[in-house]
């Protein structure tokens, strides 16, 4: 069907919507702990049993909005184009983000976007919830990377949209049978940088066994994505704060571009 998704898809998303924009509405005027599942499936205009068919927790209608940009950074990594490095295609998308005044990115200051954000969080338990989210997306982006250090450079990447990617091994204890040989053997010196950029001098000196630099090769990809990830969510808390205090989205603009080269740059020259 051209990748396009099926009229049952559509009516699910549509469905996933309905009722996430009813209970966002409700948690807005009267405050997230004061709004009842029941209220929210009355508003949606469905029943309980389908309202938790579809959101299992309260918290997650909420956080539905977030659905779309978990595992992002990952995707971002596994399409960028053959001249980027990882990090290079990451700063890229940030920087784009802050051009078009993505939410995510914090630099939006609409008023809706806004009273969603002090609802977010001054919610202890949607901050809670948020950081599964971004625990997901960091396991997500370290996949990505551990596949991005251990593909062939002579293999061109195929295109996304026509071949879908290769499952990585599981990062946290990947197999020894998973990286190529010459990365194994590199790897009792140095483990590959996945950001692209010079491995990291003596990571697996002096360990035996072929396995374990494979294992901390892994773990670098680890140490990277929670890197990445906690530096997008600096980012944007910081523009977020300063946006919730006045200043407008224009006005916040320039500093925000200079603290994201600057935080790219830090990672950079330090992974």
């Amino acid at each position: 069907m051209d990748g396009q998704p099926s009229l049952r898809e559509r009516k699910k998303q549509r469905t996933y919507q309905a009722i996430s924009d009813a209970a966002i509405a409700l948690f807005l005027e009267q405050g997230f702990d004061q709004v009842s599942v029941a209220e929210i499936a009355a508003a949606a205009m469905v029943s309980k049993p389908t309202l938790f068919r579809y959101f299992p927790t309260k918290e997650d209608l909420a956080l539905y909005r977030f659905a779309d940009h978990e595992g992002e950074a990952s995707r971002v990594v596994r399409d960028r184009t053959s001249e980027q490095s990882p990090l290079q295609a990451l700063h890229a998308h940030f920087r784009a983000g802050l051009d078009r005044r993505d939410p995510v990115t914090g630099l939006c200051d609409d008023s809706e976007v806004l009273a969603f954000h002090r609802l977010l969080y001054g919610t202890p338990s949607l901050v809670a919830r948020l950081y599964a989210y971004t625990t997901r997306s960091e396991e997500a982006l370290a996949r990505t990377l551990y596949e991005a250090a251990h593909a062939p450079e002579t293999t061109p990447r195929p295109n996304p949209a026509d071949t879908p990617p290769a499952a990585a091994p599981p990062v946290d204890v990947p197999s020894a049978e998973a990286a190529p040989a010459g990365a194994r053997v590199a790897g009792r010196g140095a483990a590959p940088s996945p950001l692209g950029g010079p491995g990291l001098p003596g990571a697996g000196a002096g360990l035996p066994g072929p396995g374990e630099p494979t294992r901390l090769e892994a773990l670098t990809a680890r140490l990277t994505a929670s890197q990445v990830i906690a530096a997008q969510r600096i980012l944007a808390l910081d523009n977020w704060r300063r946006i919730a205090d006045g200043e407008s989205a224009d006005e916040v603009y320039p500093s925000a571009v200079t603290a994201a080269d600057h935080a790219f740059s830090v990672l950079g020259s330090h992974l």
